[in-house]
């Protein structure tokens, strides 16, 4: 990830999690459980899917209290099915039940987009067209979501306006048009000493060979193309940039979509239309 540090991220979202869900304190643990009671939980699997954020759940366990022992039998990515046991947690009684929540409502939402990524992935069986996820994520939890995703099999897009150049038909329409857009973007770019890859979105055949004739991009994002028109241009710039198809691809449609050749195919519904995967954790 391009210009910020993972890690002091990661702490950060974890700081403000704890914050958001206990403030002053839990306070119905805190009367009812001894401070120095010692207990043991596991995670539970309760259905099948692609499991994912074990790693950071264990990062959540050791900041919340570094005494906490994790026991995993599961790793990330990893196909699970009900009853599998993920992992055990053994340490102060108080402490798992305030990380509880955190864990379970980052990992059932990071194994459901795992989970669904791989469904996707699985449908592309044979081929050699790869799945993208988009920017279209959680706010606060986009580096996780991806995370996810990478999990699952897929590969990750941009993460963010930062990190890549994406011309899509707004900043064309604003900027007077497709090679206006493209010769603002290099000067910029060459202006800043910044190399960033440019994708160009196309909304028609002539568009495509509009971005062609301007040149200097990297990737042409065919968006909302019919199998047709999406066979027409990837024909017409097969060897020179890369391809993707974007726009309304579900599952019913996305082998067509990756059979007409494109190298990519992103998908907003693996990150903003999932379901999370069911787990508990509960006391042994």
């Amino acid at each position: 990830m391009a210009d910020y540090d993972y890690q002091q991220y990661l702490d950060k979202f974890i700081e403000n999690a704890f914050s958001e869900d206990i403030a002053d304190g839990d306070h119905t643990t805190l009367s009812c459980i001894p401070h120095d009671a010692i207990g043991k939980a596991q995670l539970i699997v309760k259905e099948e899917g692609i499991i994912s954020g074990i790693e950071i759940a264990k990062q959540v366990f050791h900041k919340f209290d570094p005494e906490l022992k994790m026991e995993i039998f599961i790793k990330d990515g990893q196909h699970v099915v009900f009853g599998d046991i993920a992992f055990t947690i053994e340490g102060k009684r108080i402490s798992i039940l305030q990380t509880e929540r955190l864990v379970l409502n980052i990992m059932q939402r990071m194994s459901g987009i795992a989970t669904r990524t791989n469904y996707y992935v699985r449908l592309l069986d044979g081929l050699s067209t790869k799945i993208l996820d988009t920017r279209k994520t959680t706010p606060g939890m986009r580096f996780l979501e991806k995370e996810a995703v990478k999990t699952g099999g897929g590969e990750n897009h941009r993460m963010g306006l930062y990190d890549m150049i994406m011309i899509k038909d707004n900043h064309i329409d604003f900027a007077g048009g497709i090679a206006e857009a493209i010769t603002k973007t290099k000067n910029y770019l060459k202006e800043k000493g910044k190399n960033l890859k440019i994708e160009v979105e196309a909304r028609s055949i002539d568009e495509v060979k509009q971005i062609m004739d301007a040149g200097g991009i990297d990737r042409i994002m065919l968006d909302n193309f019919s199998y047709d028109d999406t066979r027409k241009a990837v024909k017409l710039i097969a060897g020179k940039y890369e391809t993707e198809s974007s726009g309304g691809i579900t599952e019913k449609t996305i082998r067509n979509y990756a059979e007409c050749g494109v190298d990519y195919i992103s998908v907003g519904a693996l990150t903003h239309h999932i379901k999370s995967l069911d787990m508990s954790l509960k006391a042994i």
